[in-house]
């Protein structure tokens, strides 16, 4: 093998084969048991700079009051804050929620955009989000990219960027659109069991060999 090229294709094979025993990050559950856009768009605001474990209880606990863009639309801000903490930044992902239910009732009449230049009207939208409900929920090619998508992508050595906009970008150009949705899946469990940020597990790795290793001081 030619460690100066990666070969993508292999990597994702491999790790296809056994990210599901590692944690499936949670909006792609939640994908997976509604197929609804509303929902993973929710979700994906939920889980900004918050746990899975977290993300799931809030998200869980608030479709169960409100889980169409005109019922969350008419809830008090206070009572999204109430049900969605402890998540990181709950007060302000409350109204961010609000505001999001409201665009969607009325100016997007109950259906959530399909497309990232829509979707990042909205706040709390970017387009890590966008991607991810553009690709769950609509099933449509989009590359989520997350830290773990940024620094992983680099590490491997499949390409150089500083930014994520720049690795999403780059991945476009590189990634056999065929990949693009599942892409982040698998490398999101990978980070989040074997391949972090400082001293990653490179020892029980299942795709080691094929990783170049870039700014990889310390591994166990």
């Amino acid at each position: 093998m030619n460690k100066s090229r990666p070969d993508i294709v292999t990597i994702i094979k491999r790790l296809k084969k056994v990210y599901k025993q590692w944690d499936v990050p949670i909006v792609t559950l939640i994908s997976n048991r509604s197929h609804d856009p509303f929902r993973i768009l929710i979700a994906t605001i939920l889980s900004q700079r918050t746990k899975d474990a977290v993300t799931a209880r809030a998200s869980e606990s608030l479709f169960k009051v409100a889980s169409t863009p005109h019922a969350m639309a008419g809830m008090p801000v206070k009572q999204i804050q109430d049900i969605i903490y402890p998540v990181g930044f709950y007060r302000v992902k409350a109204g961010w929620i609000r505001v999001v239910a409201q665009a969607i009732d009325g100016r997007y009449k109950g259906v959530v955009p399909d497309t990232i230049e829509e979707l990042v009207k909205l706040p709390g939208v970017g387009r890590k989000t966008a991607n991810l409900v553009v690709g769950l929920g609509y099933r449509k090619p989009a590359i989520c990219v997350d830290t773990h998508v940024h620094r992983i992508s680099n590490r491997f050595g499949y390409i150089k960027t500083k930014t994520p906009l720049e690795t999403e970008m780059a991945l476009r150009k590189k990634l056999p659109v065929r990949y693009w949705i599942i892409y982040n899946d698998l490398l999101v469990a990978l980070g989040q069991a074997i391949c972090h940020p400082v001293s990653p597990k490179c020892s029980i790795c299942p795709v080691a060999a094929y990783c170049m290793k870039t700014g990889v001081r310390r591994s166990r």
